[in-house]
């Protein structure tokens, strides 16, 4: 399996030997790259929006929106890790070529669509805290992407840190504005309890389909192989385990960061029956209604700290999409020019011609782009991780195929439902038919291929046959329970390393012994146990004793005395006992000793289910018993 992951990273971070602590540190990082995209400034649109007019009311939307993003991402990650390829990579070999490059336009229209959102934060934040124009706010955002050269010449750790250090600022500015605001905390908690109505719907709409973005599957699947992992089962098993900790704890403070958004709205805006639709009103009445500069000033940083951390991320993306789909390597510094070139130049036009207000519809309309292309990415990932031919053991079991085809039905529809508003929204039907008709038949039609092909057409094989045997077996070792030792005794020298073996393993653990002799004299097979002849008493001390002196040990340890045939008896014993292990002694007889003497270990063995360990004891003489 090859790691791709060196087609976009300088280095990567070996996790193979680190403790169990240190590789889950190891692993933290490409979660965070991702959960920017959760906070960027296209959220922030419909968390402001929706906390004015609505209050409190919609954050149990916001704690849905997370839960879906993090199972997708998590299904994300772990398409990276188990077959070594990203979302674009995987879907280049399994859909043809032309299907593929229409998929590669839809997913550069939506990192560009990314790419805009986030710099018009940018821009947005710049003119808020240094009143410098929009226009040539462009100018600096179009200078920014040479950042992430930068960053990405230092090692994607320090990127990470970077990231991480920008979505610390964002956490920590919304702390200050929901202090500042005093919210009342009582209806922030009745907010948990779904409800709609008819006006609140398309709000909903709005927050969920803001919060999972397509860019951001093609970036985790990639992110997560900048970790080079054991290739064994348990291996990639823990590297799922730790991207799935990693996911779960980056998305859930990107929905704080949201929650505190809209928390921030309800308590400034919607406690005053004021409404607002738009950043720059948001930002403006902050200052008049908390009487303090402090509380604009935070919103405008946050927000150029939204646009910058995105940036980043989005033309990553960018750069993984082209490499997946079309296998074309482009230089970093021209890939990242342009998308940030192709982002501003309706941003430009926009800007010229609308200044404010045409930025806040722009930016509604990114959304609206991402939204498009958003069933392009979920239904592939859901295919791709569900195939055992390709994820082996690793496949999507069926409850988390229920529950994520549930989630892709809900976002898919909703997603559909908000392009359509807000198309409408934006002129007649009639004038936009005849655009919208070809361009809608389209994309229903490949929606429809990538949906039902996996039912008329089997998937290729991502991973060997050997691998997945191997990982089938892999997934069934356990270590064993092993808390009952019986010991088989032969009352010979040779019980000496029998029983040395036995308290080595009942020592490692920490199980009790039961010490097993068969007396089987021609009486006892005559009489059965009421054969007390001196042989039997004989074996009765010796059993006794050896128990005595295991005790002294430090040992749990009891005693088994049976009469009659040995191998029946043996049986009987591990029946009745309850052994977890029997432990035997083996005297290495050939042929006629075989014949002489019996078959105890093989005809044991095969006679009870648990496992047996031998011990040769090179005893050649026949045992007493």
């Amino acid at each position: 399996m090859n790691n791709q992951a060196g087609n976009h990273f300088a280095d990567s971070i070996d996790v193979r030997k680190h403790g169990w602590l240190r590789r889950l540190f190891a692993f933290i990082g490409p979660a965070y790259l991702v959960s920017v995209g959760y906070m960027d400034p296209g959220n922030w649109a419909t968390d402001i929006e929706g906390g004015a007019r609505f209050g409190y009311k919609l954050i149990w939307v916001l704690l849905m929106s997370n839960l879906m993003a993090v199972l997708l991402q998590t299904l994300a990650a772990r398409l990276g890790v188990i077959t070594g390829l990203d979302l674009a990579q995987g879907c280049r070999r399994e859909y043809p070529k032309h299907f593929n490059f229409l998929l590669w336009i839809l997913a550069e229209i939506a990192i560009a669509a990314t790419d805009l959102a986030e710099a018009l934060g940018t821009i947005i934040g710049l003119n808020l805290l240094f009143k410098l124009p929009l226009l040539w706010g462009c100018l600096v955002t179009a200078c920014d992407t040479f950042l992430l050269l930068v960053l990405l010449r230092l090692g994607v750790r320090k990127m990470e840190a970077f990231i991480v250090s920008l979505v610390a600022v964002i956490g920590g500015c919304f702390i200050l504005e929901v202090f500042l605001a005093k919210p009342e905390w009582s209806s922030i908690a009745a907010g948990f309890k779904p409800s709609l109505n008819s006006q609140s719907l398309y709000i909903a709409i709005g927050m969920i389909g803001a919060t999972v973005m397509p860019h951001n599957l093609y970036l985790h699947s990639c992110l997560v192989q900048s970790r080079r992992i054991s290739k064994t089962f348990i291996g990639r098993e823990q590297a799922c385990r730790f991207n799935f900790l990693d996911s779960t704890v980056a998305l859930n403070l990107a929905f704080f960061v949201n929650a505190a958004i809209l928390i921030m709205a309800a308590a400034n805006f919607y406690s005053r029956g004021i409404e607002v639709t738009q950043i720059q009103q948001a930002h403006n009445l902050l200052d008049t209604i908390l009487g303090s500069k402090i509380a604009p000033i935070a919103f405008a940083i946050a927000l150029i700290a939204a646009g910058q951390s995105s940036t980043l991320t989005g033309t990553i993306s960018g750069q993984i999409v082209m490499e997946g789909f079309l296998n074309i390597k482009m230089r970093p510094w021209l890939r990242r020019l342009m998308t940030r070139g192709i982002a501003l130049v309706p941003a430009v036009i926009v800007i010229a011609i609308a200044g404010n207000e045409g930025t806040y519809r722009l930016l509604i309309f990114s959304q609206v782009v991402l939204s498009l292309q958003l069933p392009f990415a979920i239904i592939p990932l859901i295919h791709f991780t569900s195939d055992k031919k390709k994820m082996g053991t690793f496949a999507n079991n069926i409850f988390v195929k229920i529950a994520v085809w549930i989630v892709a039905a809900v976002i898919v529809a909703l997603n559909l439902k908000l392009v359509y508003d807000s198309l409408m929204g934006w002129g007649s039907a009639s004038s936009w038919l005849w655009v919208l008709g070809p361009l809608a038949a389209l994309l229903v039609g490949a929606l429809g291929f990538i949906t039902f092909m996996p039912l008329f057409r089997k998937g290729t094989a991502w991973t060997t046959t050997d691998g997945r045997a191997g990982e089938r077996l892999a997934k069934q070792i356990r270590p064993m329970t092993i808390k009952h030792v019986g010991v088989a005794l032969e009352h010979t020298e040779g019980d000496a390393k029998i029983i040395s073996a036995a308290i080595t393993l009942a020592k490692s653990h920490n199980a009790s012994i039961t010490l097993v002799h068969v007396v089987d004299t021609p009486g006892v097979m005559v009489y059965g146990n009421e054969s007390e002849s001196a042989h039997s008493a004989n074996d009765r001390a010796y059993i006794e004793r050896l128990a005595e002196e295991i005790a002294e040990r430090e040992f749990q340890v009891n005693t088994d005395l049976r009469f009659g045939r040995p191998v029946e008896e043996l049986v009987k014993s591990v029946k009745a006992n309850g052994f977890d292990l029997l432990v035997l002694g083996s005297h290495g007889h050939r042929l006629m000793g075989d014949i002489i003497y019996g078959e105890t270990v093989d005809s044991v063995r095969h006679a009870i289910n648990i496992p047996v360990f031998v011990v040769r004891t090179h005893n050649q003489e026949h045992p007493q018993s």
